[in-house]
């Protein structure tokens, strides 16, 4: 917990947090099974919308209930609930027992839960100043509107859109071994849009933001981790000349890809893929299985020797960062690709005993107090070169290539091998210098052979802590918020597309 962190918010503290765990546990001890948790949930999600500077729409919803998870005869059972008191909470767990009883006559497996400490009653809190449930909404929706109208001041702009994302996710779990945790996460996505209309032509185009989200409270929007006022300074005059920008010509250049970009690459081509339910099969929802299969740990050689990649579930901001998880694990890090090879998953505890490699790592999480836990993608990170060059640096190391800023769209198959991805923003270099912007390009290429071309990595002056809200998975959908650190990094001879060409325009 941040020393700056607000305390845990007295009233979730105020819910039956103890009582209803008792009495889900007790009755579930009674019935005989081999292990059970409890998990109450109130999660608050916001959402505040501009068009021009003026309100366009907004939300503000809270969910809360509870779930309770047993382990009887070696199969799962769960069930969930919102009457808050002692009785219907005991149901809840009978019911959880007869669905377990029931999978077991139609399981042929065995569940095994990898081993795991018991940490007593423990608290967490996310790293944040100020909670943005604690700000009036008529100050969030002028700061929008300000931001929106500076850059509707700005010469090309034609419209705005402003919106910004607050979620307080607040988890009480405890367990038959033990564990009790209480834990309380702030998470923010502010994000800007312009829209420049050539009204001559009738030709138009966008710019984002590069703000990512963050596990921070509205301090970030008032400056701290991000400078705003100099984004949406550069904002109007990069969306001019990207209007006026030549199209790519289709080829293979040598790229340097801006964290704000990488990060997706990342998580689809590595985070997905280092899911271990994904590589045994288990989990195809979304985002298909992956091509990094268990037998392949250890021999996958998944890029070139700079490749540092890790998981981790506690650094500081991360959106998917936390104390412990779902199933009362300490959360972690540790190594994914070391020197550009598979050397570990992502897992949770089913998966860990199942292919025999000791503890968790603290990857189970569920979205909602109805939905069950499953194994989520910690905080993916491409780590920087200690001395590695700036970005400019990088840059000049190119003699033919792209600088690209900003991630758009993407495409992946199945196996998270085979993608393309396009960007924000695309800046030729020509002679270790940037020459001005281009557009419609996409890079493509195959996991292997794209982190196999890294050349040359950025120092830690270059990493940025990107990610996203909305990582979808499992069915019935969840969805979870995940950052993914990295570096500026160099890449040799990738391909590129022109989207254009690639569309028959």
């Amino acid at each position: 917990m941040s020393r700056t962190s607000p305390g845990m918010d007295e009233s979730f503290l105020a819910l039956p947090l103890r009582t209803l765990a008792d009495a889900a546990l007790s009755r579930a001890r009674a019935l005989g099974v081999s292990h059970a948790d409890f998990r109450l949930e109130r999660v608050r999600s916001a959402s505040l919308r501009l068009r021009d500077a003026r309100p366009a729409g907004g939300s503000d919803s809270m969910q809360l209930g509870y779930a309770v998870r047993v382990v009887v005869n070696g199969a799962w059972g769960f069930a969930a609930g919102v009457d808050l008191t002692p009785e219907a909470v005991a149901r809840v767990a009978e019911q959880a027992v007869a669905v377990a009883e029931l999978s077991g006559v139609l399981s042929e497996e065995t569940v095994e839960l990898a081993e795991e400490p018991a940490y007593g009653d423990v608290s967490w809190i996310s790293s944040y100043e100020e909670n943005p449930f604690d700000v009036p909404d008529a100050e969030k929706v002028a700061l929008l509107a300000d931001w929106s109208r500076r850059l509707l001041h700005a010469r090309g702009v034609s419209h705005v859109t402003a919106a910004l994302l607050a979620v307080q996710e607040n988890k009480f779990y405890a367990d038959t071994a033990g564990t009790t945790t209480t834990q309380q996460r702030i998470r923010v996505h502010p994000e800007l849009e312009a829209v420049s209309v050539d009204e001559a032509s009738g030709a138009f185009d966008s710019m984002r933001t590069v703000a990512p989200p963050v596990g921070r409270g509205f301090e970030y929007l008032r400056g701290t981790g991000w400078d705003w006022n100099a984004e949406l300074a550069e904002l109007p005059e990069l969306l001019a000349e990207k209007m006026k920008a030549p199209s790519i010509e289709a080829g293979r250049y040598d790229l340097v890809v801006d964290p704000s970009n990488l990060w997706l690459t990342i998580h689809e081509s590595i985070g997905h893929a280092t899911e271990l339910d994904r590589a045994l099969g288990y989990e195809a929802a979304y985002a298909g299985t992956s091509f990094a299969t268990f037998d392949k740990l250890g021999s996958l050689r998944y890029g070139s020797d700079l490749m540092h990649v890790t998981g981790d579930r506690t650094v500081e901001h991360g959106l998917a960062t936390i104390g412990y998880d779902d199933e009362g694990v300490r959360t972690q890090a540790w190594d994914l690709v070391k020197d550009g090879t598979l050397v570990g998953y992502q897992l949770d505890r089913r998966m860990a005993k199942l292919k025999g490699l000791g503890r968790s790592n603290g990857c189970a999480f569920a979205d909602s107090p109805a939905h069950v836990p499953v194994q989520r993608m910690a905080n993916v990170s491409l780590q920087p070169a200690a001395d590695g060059p700036d970005t400019a640096g990088l840059i000049a190391g190119v003699e033919d290539g792209l600088y690209i800023v900003g991630d758009r769209s993407w495409s992946i198959d199945m196996q998270r091998y085979n993608f393309q991805f396009t960007g924000q923003r695309f800046f030729r270099i020509r002679g270790g210098r940037l020459a001005g912007q281009v557009k419609d390009v996409a890079y493509q290429a195959t996991t292997t052979d794209f982190w196999g071309s890294m050349e040359a990595v950025g120092g830690p002056q270059t990493y940025v802590l990107g990610g996203a809200f909305n990582c979808g998975k499992a069915q019935p959908g969840q969805v979870a918020a995940v950052s993914h650190g990295c570096p500026s990094a160099l890449f040799r001879s990738v391909n590129v597309l022109n989207t254009q060409q690639e569309a028959g325009r």
